[in-house]
């Protein structure tokens, strides 16, 4: 059985994304599900030309209550992080690398229904100021099978008629090539953050483990 050979250029990591979205193109992104760490776990992602792009590293030793995404440098780009004593399970999507004063971007939750869906859980913007509701935003629903590397990710919005538009924005999908679940593409439309469409496979990576 052929090994997989993953040679990243980190030099040129900066320059690719950049460029696909100043194009309003699509980013094709190649998930391995994998730490370039020895003995470490995570997420190493490439574009199309094997640069760089995001990666995850986590130690066995390390709380799996806690995941930071970062660049192809290191730097944290956004920390997902599990609710403590929450009776719904609830995960955390903050800037940078978590710590105060940076602010929380959104709050996911696992969809739990006993009614056949293909939801798997939502992020939601955080609570307004005075704790009456939603802050303004966009809304993301997540649907399909992650054991399956089967995934939709849908943006949402109220409509002036009081209904919802749904778009969808991210896809996730097997390589075309029999690598095994561990390797698959991570497919971004315009209108979303590659960073973000990342942390939600990070989020459902982290929900299917718990």
């Amino acid at each position: 059985m052929n090994k997989i050979k993953v040679h990243p250029n980190v030099a040129a990591a900066s320059l690719a994304l950049p460029a696909a979205e100043e194009k309003g193109e699509a980013v094709s992104l190649t998930v391995w599900r994998r730490s370039l760490l020895f003995n470490g776990k995570g997420f190493t992602v490439f574009d199309t030309n094997g640069n760089l792009v995001f990666r995850v590293e986590t130690h066995s030793r390390g709380s799996p209550r806690e995941v930071v995404l970062m660049d192809a440098h290191g730097v944290a780009i956004l920390t997902v992080r599990r609710k403590k004593l929450s009776l719904a399970e609830e995960w955390l999507v903050y800037d940078g690398d978590g710590d105060e004063p940076a602010p929380r971007r959104f709050t996911a939750r696992r969809n739990r229904s006993l009614l056949r869906t293909k939801s798997l859980a939502r992020l939601s913007p955080p609570r307004s100021l005075d704790g009456t509701g939603d802050a303004p935003g966009c809304r993301y629903d997540v649907e399909g099978s992650y054991a399956g590397r089967s995934l939709d990710m849908f943006a949402c919005t109220s409509c002036a008629s009081g209904g919802n538009q749904r778009q969808r924005v991210a896809t996730v999908s097997r390589k075309e090539a029999a690598v095994g679940p561990d390797v698959f593409r991570l497919m971004v439309e315009p209108d979303l953050e590659p960073a973000l469409a990342m942390a939600v496979v990070i989020l459902l990576d982290q929900m299917n483990a718990s």
